[in-house]
């Protein structure tokens, strides 16, 4: 073998692929159901779009990006999260100029240079939801109740919604302000990068994973102490929404997300040990930042498939068996292939599941193949089947047999 998958990716198939459609499936339904469009966009993005949009001073910026120079010296960065390209197609594709709200969805790769972990590899999947032109909170209201749809459909029992305001640019002075205050006094017991993260970017120490870090942002001021008035209305229509809709929730101050890009609200859905499963929020200035000609507000999440797969597996839920072969067509003969291979051909044409022997097996070894892809019904067609136009079909769990029509075997079935 040349080599090895490289480290932090995986390979899809057999059940977890299976899972994987499962989850797709029931994320297209949903957003369906929405009005929601999807879109698609590059792979990768010019470097500057994730710079300026993700924010210079967070982790996926400094660490994780996987960026190389190109055979035209332009600095290219495989996408770490879906957000930013989709906003960009926004614009791009002047999608602002339509009917708004925009609603957009999007199954993508995202690539992040990170420590592999459970739920979190260096290539993984996000399902995501994008939804640009609304100030109003009735617009978090909509992605929320979607996850919430989502997440019940899915089976998973243990998630629960925590929710945060972080405030819009004019609060968040006066909140860095007395957040930087307090870490000050602590500032020879923060680790490295949050001494850095003090001066460019306060907010960022609050979402440190260090323990010694933890422990002091565990006593510094919340960002929903230092509120304006609009910020503040804005988290209270929202909450005042959730309970009249009967939403559960609770308010977790400690909840600010990794990317620069977020305002007012943010909110993660948890697993009961407290572990974050998909994360969203309000991105009022995003599109300005990427555009300056346009001020346009929104809302989105990202859930990663593989955390799904992982929760799914944590809590025991079986999601839908993979449907069985529903007949397995055997050959007897050279002279049978073309006839058993039109019957096959004819059948799946119906929709129904159909195999039949590549390998030249005997018959013996082809029933026995039958039996192991759990076929449903099985069939062996020969010479004498084909010129009779009729055979046998076998209920593979019962061992009962009938002669029928070959062109009437779709009745039988």
């Amino acid at each position: 073998m040349i080599t090895q998958r490289p480290k932090g990716t995986q390979d899809w198939y057999g059940e977890n692929m299976h899972k994987r459609t499962i989850i797709e499936e029931i994320a297209r339904k949903i957003c369906k159901v929405y009005n929601i469009k999807e879109i698609i966009t590059p792979v990768f993005e010019h470097t500057i779009l994730f710079q300026r949009g993700v924010g210079e001073t967070t982790d996926v910026v400094q660490k994780e990006m996987y960026t190389f120079e190109d055979k035209g010296n332009r600095s290219i960065t495989l996408k770490p999260e879906g957000t930013a390209g989709a906003v960009r197609a926004y614009l791009e594709n002047s999608l602002y100029a339509e009917s708004q709200p925009t609603k957009l969805f999007y199954i993508t790769q995202a690539f992040r240079y990170e420590n592999p972990q459970s739920g979190r590899l260096r290539q993984h999947h996000q399902f995501g939801v994008e939804f640009l032109g609304s100030h109003s909170p009735l617009a978090e209201v909509e992605l929320i109740t979607l996850l919430n749809e989502f997440i019940k459909e899915l089976g998973l029992k243990g998630a629960k919604l925590h929710i945060n305001s972080i405030g819009c640019k004019e609060c968040r002075k006066v909140y860095n302000e007395a957040l930087l205050s307090y870490l000050k006094q602590h500032e020879d017991h923060l680790c490295g990068t949050c001494k850095e993260r003090m001066t460019k970017n306060p907010l960022r120490v609050i979402d440190c994973k260090v323990p010694a870090c933890k422990e002091i942002v565990k006593d510094a001021p919340r960002t929903v102490e230092y509120l304006d008035d609009e910020c503040k209305d804005h988290f209270e229509e929202l909450q005042k929404l959730l309970k009249e809709l009967d939403i559960q929730f609770e308010i977790d101050t400690g909840i600010v997300r990794g990317l620069d890009y977020y305002t007012k609200t943010v909110f993660e859905f948890v697993n009961a040990e407290g572990f974050t499963l998909c994360g969203g929020g309000r991105y009022d200035n995003l599109v300005h930042e990427i555009d300056e000609k346009h001020d346009i507000p929104a809302v989105g999440f990202g859930f990663g498939i593989e955390r799904i797969i992982n929760e799914l597996e944590a809590e025991g839920v079986e999601l839908a068996k993979e449907p069985n072969v529903d007949l397995y067509i055997g050959i007897l003969g050279q002279e049978a292939k073309a006839a058993a291979y039109r019957l096959v051909r004819k059948l799946r044409s119906e929709g129904l599941i159909v195999e039949t022997d590549f390998m030249d097996r005997s018959v013996k070894a082809q029933m026995k193949y039958a039996n192991k892809i759990s076929a449903r019904y099985s069939m062996i067609i020969g010479a004498n089947e084909v010129a009779n136009n009729t055979a046998n079909i076998k209920n593979m769990t019962t061992g009962e047999q009938q002669e029928v029509a070959l062109d009437k075997v779709l009745e039988v079935l």
